[in-house]
């Protein structure tokens, strides 16, 4: 986890004048497709891997969730969070997701939001999750697409004339990439698709739901520079059974 990136002064202050640090769920573009995914959590007790501020914390238990633990390796994350909730139901706590320890069958959800690109034990974590979780509850998350990922600098280029396209490079080589983001050194694990999907399957997880996210209509109307984000799948949506 990148918890020294986060808690970084500057890092950290640039991170919150984003759009989604500064409306929450609501200004993820994402989360209404996000949010399809999920069961209904009246009465069910929820894991959040990489909560961040605490947004989906504070919505599941909005939902009716009867407790929720918010996990991030960044005590600045953990800090706003707990700032930002007053909520028994809700628990913060530090921890490093490379070697997570949770209980068996203590969950009857895992959610995780833009997180799990940054993990190096990716394999465990999902061994973990799934020992975790009761019988028939469900894993949920988003991280950036690997197309997204593959470069060790994306960028946009143009090639023939006037056509803009992505520069896509070592797609097919996994491992390390580090990117100049926020103007921070930030490290991210690089995985082909079918890589991440057979890590899930490995762990004992059966797939219901692959979604490669595409702005719709409505929302590139409102925002016309998300137009380009149509041209290849910027973040990639995960529902899976246990």
């Amino acid at each position: 986890m990148p918890s020294d990136v986060y808690d970084d002064p500057e890092f950290f202050r640039r991170y919150a004048e984003l759009g989604r640090s500064v409306a929450g769920l609501a200004g993820a573009p994402e989360w209404p497709s996000l949010r399809a995914l999920l069961p209904e959590l009246r009465g069910r007790r929820v894991v959040d891997l990489g909560c961040g501020y605490g947004w989906f914390c504070r919505w599941a238990r909005e939902q009716g969730a009867a407790a929720v633990l918010g996990l991030d390796g960044s005590e600045k994350m953990l800090a706003r969070a707990q700032a930002m909730t007053a909520d028994s139901g809700i628990a913060y706590r530090r921890a490093d997701l490379e070697e997570l320890q949770l209980d068996e069958r203590a969950f009857d959800l895992a959610f995780s939001s833009l997180t799990l690109h940054y993990i190096q034990n990716l394999a465990g974590l999902f061994a973990t999750l799934h020992r975790a979780l009761v019988a028939g509850s469900r894993l949920v998350f988003s991280m950036e697409h690997p197309i997204y990922t593959a470069p060790s600098r994306p960028e946009w280029v143009t090639a023939g004339g006037d056509r803009t396209v992505w520069a896509l490079d070592r797609y097919l080589v996994e491992g390390e990439r580090r990117t100049d983001w926020l103007g921070g050194n930030v490290v991210k694990r690089h995985r082909t698709l079918g890589s991440l999907l057979n890590l899930l399957i490995g762990a004992g997880f059966a797939l219901s739901h692959v979604e490669e996210w595409t702005p719709t209509d409505e929302q590139v109307a409102a925002r016309p520079e998300w137009a380009k984000e149509r041209d290849r799948p910027m973040f990639l949506l995960v529902g899976a059974c246990r």
